[in-house]
């Protein structure tokens, strides 16, 4: 009997701690209130904050985050100041009447203005060919780097950009599907679709050098780099930043205007801190702040695909590479036949 008793009592001690340290806070105790009880806000809004004690409890202590990062309190307010845009996680750690808990309220930070239009001359029309399904585009010392997708018709090639010329091109395995690339440190990284792997090659003879498995992007679509880290498109709202060295995902961005948050970017460019996405099925790109997220500003392409010949494979816009020395941008598409320099244009 005593055996017995110490037993119960045992387990009765190791419940009532476990109660008293436990993190979950029941929903009808607390509520994260914000002002006018709004989820979404722009960027650097002072927004009032407060957590409904809906009991009565007695609160001793109340600390925030924002997406684990300290956030901090001034008059009850909250400046949403955070470089990076998108989605984003608010909790408050509650000490109450011994114990403590946390709960969490789910806000989106858009941007403070709306992007701007941007429409495009064209400065020159080269040839293409046109069964080249686009996928990657980039230029490196002059020369024109193309990836191309569909399973048994992927390649990586190097190009006279206006001649058409192909240089050297090198076929991918039938089994993946080639997509987006880009080129750092005289290494060539190439991404395939849903394989959750990607490829490096020598800037030169095109030999394959390496592989790397992707992280939580499950899928590749477009790439770009700022000389320092890679930028990665999967389809959905974010495009991820990799270490080159270790291809290592640590960190991403979300792409946002000042009303929504927005997916399905593609073909990427890096230019001046800006990144030109290609927008998938659009005759659209968008303008992006690579530090933020921002859209800052949408190009429309209009018109372009009727400058091409027709055929049955003809597909969509896809393609963007920036000449440094030109200071000028190409573009083509999925089996389009032609390349276009072009200059964007504040409209």
């Amino acid at each position: 009997m005593k055996s017995i008793f110490s037993i119960t009592s045992l387990l009765l001690i190791i419940f009532l701690n476990a109660c008293g340290s436990s993190n979950a806070v029941p929903a009808d105790l607390f509520e994260i209130e914000l002002t006018g009880n709004k989820t979404e806000f722009q960027q650097n809004a002072s927004v009032g904050i407060a957590v409904k004690n809906k009991k009565g409890l007695e609160i001793e202590n109340i600390s925030y985050t924002i997406n684990d990062k300290p956030l901090k309190v001034e008059n009850n307010r909250i400046l949403l100041d955070m470089p990076h845009l998108g989605e984003k996680t608010i909790k408050a750690t509650i000490a109450y009447e011994g114990t403590t808990g946390e709960i969490e309220k789910n806000i989106k930070l858009l941007a403070e203005k709306g992007p701007e239009v941007y429409t495009y001359e064209i400065i020159n029309e080269f040839p293409h060919d046109p069964k080249a399904f686009t996928q990657g585009l980039e230029f490196y010392k002059d020369t024109l780097y193309e990836s191309t997708g569909r399973k048994g018709q992927s390649y990586l090639r190097k190009i006279d950009f206006k001649t058409g010329k192909v240089f050297k091109q090198i076929d991918l395995d039938a089994q993946y599907f080639g997509e987006g690339l880009t080129i750092l440190n005289d290494k060539i990284y190439m991404l395939t679709w849903q394989s959750g792997l990607g490829f490096i090659y020598d800037v030169n003879t095109l030999e394959k050098i390496d592989s790397f498995q992707y992280g939580a992007s499950k899928e590749g679509w477009g790439l770009t780099n700022d000389g320092k880290k890679l930028y990665k498109s999967d389809g959905s709202e974010k495009i991820w930043l990799l270490n080159p060295e270790t291809l290592v995902e640590e960190d991403h961005i979300e792409t946002v205007t000042n009303k929504s948050i927005f997916n399905k970017t593609n073909e990427l460019e890096y230019v001046d801190g800006l990144i030109y996405a290609n927008v998938w099925q659009k005759e659209s790109m968008m303008i992006i702040d690579a530090v933020s997220g921002a859209i800052i500003g949408v190009i429309n392409f209009g018109g372009l695909k009727d400058k091409v010949t027709k055929h049955p494979d003809l597909d969509v816009l896809n393609g963007v590479a920036y000449h440094t020395k030109r200071g000028t941008f190409f573009v083509t598409g999925k089996n389009w036949d032609k390349l276009f320099e072009v200059k964007i244009i504040k409209k």
